[in-house]
């Protein structure tokens, strides 16, 4: 009866060891993903602008040409 009692308490120690950088890894995936979201949203906003920005200069130069 030792035996089975120590062997699950080895197995709830091993999950419960195991559960701690699972949580760990989970904030950190949360903590990236709000940097990659933030990140991509900064792009779209510049790649917006170099389109305005490409547009201007497309119309300027047309008056330039002769």
């Amino acid at each position: 009866m030792l035996w089975p009692m120590f062997a699950i308490a080895l197995g709830f120690l091993g999950i419960a060891v195991l559960a701690v950088p699972a949580v760990r890894v989970f904030t950190e995936v949360r903590r990236l993903s709000g940097q990659v979201a933030t990140a991509s949203r900064r792009i779209a906003e510049a790649s917006e602008d170099l389109e305005r920005a490409s547009a201007d200069l497309a119309r300027a130069g047309r008056g330039v040409r002769p």
